[in-house]
């Protein structure tokens, strides 16, 4: 019998506020690394996020609970684990685009 290993990442690193720069909707999010962020939603959130308000109408999509996500506050989520605001899990350092970088 295999025993079910409980899932504590939560616990050793709990989900932060962040706001959209944007908006200003706050979310809880947790970052596994720089490519993949966990996001919790509340109802004043979606309410203020304009992205999601404009999005089209939920039964004009083909799944009708499906929002792909907010850029700005993918942006802005980014911003503040750049500046350390927001903890990001893996050691992995940040991937920049040398070609974008100039003197």
């Amino acid at each position: 019998m295999n025993a079910v290993r409980p899932d504590v990442r939560l616990e050793a690193a709990p989900m932060q506020p962040v706001a959209c720069t944007t908006c200003e909707a706050e979310v809880l999010a947790r970052k596994s690394s720089w490519d993949q962020s966990t996001l919790q939603w509340d109802a004043t959130a979606l309410e203020r996020c304009i992205e999601r308000r404009t999005t089209p109408a939920r039964s004009e999509r083909p799944n009708r609970n499906a929002f792909a996500g907010c850029a700005a506050l993918r942006a802005s989520i980014r911003e503040a684990a750049v500046r350390g605001e927001l903890d990001v899990q893996s050691d992995d350092p940040l991937r920049t685009n040398p070609e974008a970088i100039h003197d």
